[in-house]
Protein backbone atom coordinates (compact mmCIF):
# COMPACT_ATOMS: atom_id res chain seq x y z
CA UNK A 1 0.00 0.00 0.00
CA UNK A 2 1.55 3.69 -1.21
CA UNK A 3 0.01 6.60 1.29
CA UNK A 4 0.60 9.91 0.06
CA UNK A 5 3.55 12.12 1.21
CA UNK A 6 3.54 15.24 1.85
CA UNK A 7 7.00 17.19 2.98
CA UNK A 8 7.53 21.01 3.93
CA UNK A 9 10.24 23.26 5.46
CA UNK A 10 9.49 24.17 9.04
CA UNK A 11 11.20 27.32 9.69
CA UNK A 12 10.65 26.82 13.38
CA UNK A 13 12.65 23.41 13.12
CA UNK A 14 14.96 24.63 10.50
CA UNK A 15 14.62 21.43 8.58
CA UNK A 16 12.14 19.34 6.46
CA UNK A 17 9.17 17.61 8.02
CA UNK A 18 7.23 14.85 5.93
CA UNK A 19 4.23 13.35 6.99
CA UNK A 20 1.65 11.10 5.86
CA UNK A 21 -1.97 12.59 6.56
CA UNK A 22 -3.85 8.83 6.05
CA UNK A 23 -1.92 7.58 9.70
CA UNK A 24 -2.47 9.89 11.87
CA UNK A 25 0.28 11.38 13.98
CA UNK A 26 2.99 9.73 11.45
CA UNK A 27 5.58 12.47 10.60
CA UNK A 28 9.95 12.71 10.25
CA UNK A 29 12.06 15.27 10.56
CA UNK A 30 15.39 15.56 8.24
CA UNK A 31 17.55 18.37 7.21
CA UNK A 32 16.97 17.61 3.60
CA UNK A 33 14.01 16.79 2.10
CA UNK A 34 15.84 13.44 0.81
CA UNK A 35 16.18 12.71 4.48
CA UNK A 36 12.96 13.81 5.55
CA UNK A 37 11.43 11.21 2.55
CA UNK A 38 13.60 8.29 4.10
CA UNK A 39 13.28 8.71 7.65
CA UNK A 40 9.37 8.51 6.80
CA UNK A 41 9.39 5.73 5.26
CA UNK A 42 10.54 4.12 8.33
CA UNK A 43 8.36 5.65 10.61
CA UNK A 44 5.10 4.56 8.43
CA UNK A 45 6.35 1.04 8.80
CA UNK A 46 6.88 1.32 12.53
CA UNK A 47 3.83 3.19 12.55
CA UNK A 48 1.70 0.34 10.53
CA UNK A 49 3.77 -2.79 12.08
CA UNK A 50 2.33 -1.30 16.27
CA UNK A 51 -0.85 -0.74 14.64
CA UNK A 52 -1.07 -4.21 13.40
CA UNK A 53 0.32 -5.31 16.92
CA UNK A 54 -2.48 -3.95 19.10
CA UNK A 55 -5.13 -4.73 16.72
CA UNK A 56 -6.22 -1.52 15.44
CA UNK A 57 -7.50 -0.97 11.66
CA UNK A 58 -5.00 0.19 8.99
CA UNK A 59 -6.01 2.79 7.19
CA UNK A 60 -6.82 2.40 3.05
CA UNK A 61 -4.10 5.12 0.76
CA UNK A 62 -5.92 8.07 -0.33
CA UNK A 63 -5.39 7.47 -4.10
CA UNK A 64 -2.83 9.58 -6.11
CA UNK A 65 -4.15 11.47 -8.63
CA UNK A 66 -3.23 9.79 -11.74
CA UNK A 67 -5.48 6.82 -9.90
CA UNK A 68 -8.28 8.86 -10.09
CA UNK A 69 -10.93 8.61 -13.18
CA UNK A 70 -11.66 12.58 -13.19
CA UNK A 71 -15.40 11.45 -13.79
CA UNK A 72 -18.00 12.38 -11.14
CA UNK A 73 -21.68 11.68 -11.32
CA UNK A 74 -23.59 13.99 -8.73
CA UNK A 75 -27.37 14.16 -8.75
CA UNK A 76 -28.47 17.37 -8.45
CA UNK A 77 -32.14 19.16 -8.47
CA UNK A 78 -33.51 19.38 -11.58
CA UNK A 79 -34.16 23.28 -11.39
CA UNK A 80 -30.54 23.44 -10.44
CA UNK A 81 -28.99 21.20 -13.44
CA UNK A 82 -31.41 23.73 -16.02
CA UNK A 83 -29.88 27.40 -14.33
CA UNK A 84 -26.53 25.25 -14.70
CA UNK A 85 -27.25 24.58 -18.67
CA UNK A 86 -28.59 27.95 -19.31
CA UNK A 87 -25.16 29.99 -17.83
CA UNK A 88 -23.24 27.19 -19.91
CA UNK A 89 -25.13 28.15 -22.89
CA UNK A 90 -24.90 31.91 -22.38
CA UNK A 91 -20.99 31.45 -21.88
CA UNK A 92 -20.81 29.54 -25.23
CA UNK A 93 -19.20 26.29 -23.32
CA UNK A 94 -20.82 22.83 -22.59
CA UNK A 95 -22.33 22.06 -18.97
CA UNK A 96 -19.57 19.73 -17.97
CA UNK A 97 -17.04 22.86 -18.82
CA UNK A 98 -19.01 25.01 -16.89
CA UNK A 99 -19.08 22.81 -14.14
CA UNK A 100 -15.85 22.06 -13.92
CA UNK A 101 -15.02 25.93 -13.91
CA UNK A 102 -17.47 26.61 -11.17
CA UNK A 103 -15.75 23.57 -9.08
CA UNK A 104 -12.28 24.98 -10.14
CA UNK A 105 -13.07 28.68 -8.76
CA UNK A 106 -14.28 27.38 -5.72
CA UNK A 107 -11.26 25.78 -4.64
CA UNK A 108 -9.34 28.96 -6.02
CA UNK A 109 -7.98 27.66 -9.25
CA UNK A 110 -9.83 29.27 -12.04
CA UNK A 111 -7.90 32.52 -13.12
Amino acid sequence: MRYPIKVFYSKEDQGYIATIPDLPGCSAFGETEDEALKEIHVASDLWLEVARKEGRSVPQATPAAEEVSGKVLARIPRSLHKALSEKAKDEGISLNQYISYLLAKGMGRAA
